[in-house]
């Protein structure tokens, strides 16, 4: 008896566990960044510190129903170009209409540009970008687990994305200002970090994540973890 209450409470612990996963998915098509591999050790080291399992894939065969149903979330982390077939596509359309999530980072805007279900899940396609520069962003939302952490104004370093076909709907987290730095294209609005609930799941995304040392900076991978709890369901 005492042998079976053991194993019990291992199987119970291993099922929450598993329960607990997410993917990380960084095919890319097109252009490569090189911070990939900086973006998946600190999600694993997220995953680590926080109790949930991080696997991480390029295979787009990863994408069917069966499989995807095991991740609380799937992050796109700087995927670009085409990535999926159209029916891994409708395999990650029924995942999330099955309330599953979706995290973006940076590159994830630079991908599916023929799929405009990824559009409406992203919130945005990628459409230019300047030279690598510091510049300021305004948190406008604080309450989100994903900003509550961070200062009104926010200096940092990255790759700064300009957007087209920025959709309705989602809640915008963050902004740029365009007058502190050189070569923005979306004027006095441009969304820099988003959220909403869509077709039945849950979409996160944020632009920022070009470089290997934005996954070492504090506010940066506070950032990140808070948007993954929140597309994970572990946080409101």
């Amino acid at each position: 008896m005492k042998f079976f209450a053991i194993a019990l409470l291992v199987s119970l612990t291993y099922t929450t566990y598993a329960q607990d996963a997410v993917l990380v998915f960084s095919r890319t098509k097109g252009y490569r960044h090189a911070s990939i591999g900086a973006g998946k050790v600190a999600i694993m080291k997220m995953g680590q510190e926080n109790k949930f399992r991080v696997d991480t894939t390029e295979d787009a065969n990863a994408f069917t129903y069966d499989n995807l149903k095991k991740y609380k979330a799937v992050v796109f982390l700087s995927t670009t170009g085409n990535v999926l077939d159209t029916v891994q596509q409708q395999a990650f359309e029924q995942y999330i209409k099955k309330g599953g999530g979706y995290m973006g980072i940076h590159a994830a805007a630079d991908t599916e540009y023929d799929w405009p279900w990824y559009n409406q899940l992203c919130g945005a396609y990628f459409l230019s970008h300047p030279k690598q520069q510091d510049a300021e962003v305004e948190v406008i939302d604080k309450k989100h687990p994903s900003t509550k952490g961070l200062p009104d104004r926010w200096k940092r370093f990255d790759e700064w994305y300009s957007y087209k076909k920025i959709v309705d709907g989602p809640t915008v987290l963050a902004k740029l200002d365009e007058k502190t730095y050189t070569g923005g294209a979306n004027g006095d609005n441009h969304p820099i970090a988003w959220y909403r609930k869509f077709d039945g799941g849950r979409a996160f995304y944020t632009g920022m994540g070009h470089t290997d040392a934005a996954y070492v900076e504090p506010l940066f991978v506070e950032h990140l973890l808070g948007g993954l709890r929140w597309t994970m369901g572990k946080a409101k």
